[in-house]
């Protein structure tokens, strides 16, 4: 038996079910959260939580509202973990939904 330790493998992301997504999307800080998510920029749970002006462990729960419903994934590199939108599973199972969520909110900040 090795005594190296293996990575775990990364669970597949759970199917999109419209009425999951459209839940988990009904807060308004979730919202927030995908708006700022959908540029495509890697950015820490913390630096998502300084946007959105939460404190990081809330903004973790938001955050994992969101995978669970198999909205975003989480990307690692190295021991950090980063958000990542499913744009592309979105817009293929739901054409046109993470647009309307882009046009219905605030401008993105660029400066994060």
């Amino acid at each position: 038996m090795s005594s190296s330790r293996r990575p775990k493998p990364t669970p597949p992301a759970p199917e999109l079910h419209l009425a999951t997504v459209m839940r988990t999307l009904g807060d308004p800080v979730r919202l927030e959260i995908v708006r700022l998510l959908a540029d495509g920029k890697l950015r820490s749970t913390g630096q998502v939580a300084e946007h959105v002006g939460l404190p990081p462990s809330t903004c973790s729960y938001h955050l994992k509202q969101l995978l669970g419903a198999g909205v975003n994934e989480c990307r690692a590199e190295g021991t950090s973990r980063y958000p990542v939108l499913r744009r592309e599973a979105l817009d293929q199972r739901f054409p046109g939904l993470i647009d309307a969520i882009l046009a219905d909110g605030p401008a993105q900040a660029s400066e994060v």
